[in-house]
């Protein structure tokens, strides 16, 4: 019993997300880095809930790291998906920690 209860609450642990944290799904417009490093980018489609740092208005979506493993690889399948045309669906974390009004990535699927 105990297993199955530690089982259940990493499970349930591990697909908790922020309540508030966006989301979008559509094809890659627009990527964007900067002579610093910044990594940003844009969907096409509707961005829906958005937290507050990006004041609701800023539809740009963040790389938080772009020189850690995980910014690699997230700034590949962007690239990739932008190339081949091909839906991704971004989460997002609930935050603006790279940039101001820009959220950070949590999440990249292909679609």
């Amino acid at each position: 019993m105990k297993n199955i209860r530690r089982i259940l609450f990493i499970l349930m642990a591990s697909i908790a997300m922020p309540v508030f944290a966006g989301s979008q799904t559509g094809l890659v417009t627009n990527i964007n880095v900067r002579d610093d490093g910044l990594h940003w980018f844009t969907l096409s489609g509707d961005r829906g809930v958005m937290p507050a740092c990006t004041r609701e208005r800023f539809t740009y979506w963040m790389i938080k790291d772009e020189n850690s493993t995980y910014g690699k690889s997230q700034f590949s399948m962007l690239l990739a998906a932008y190339m081949a045309q091909k839906t991704v669906t971004i989460i997002g974390t609930d935050s603006c920690t790279r940039w101001g009004d820009g959220e950070d990535i949590k999440v990249v699927q292909f679609r």
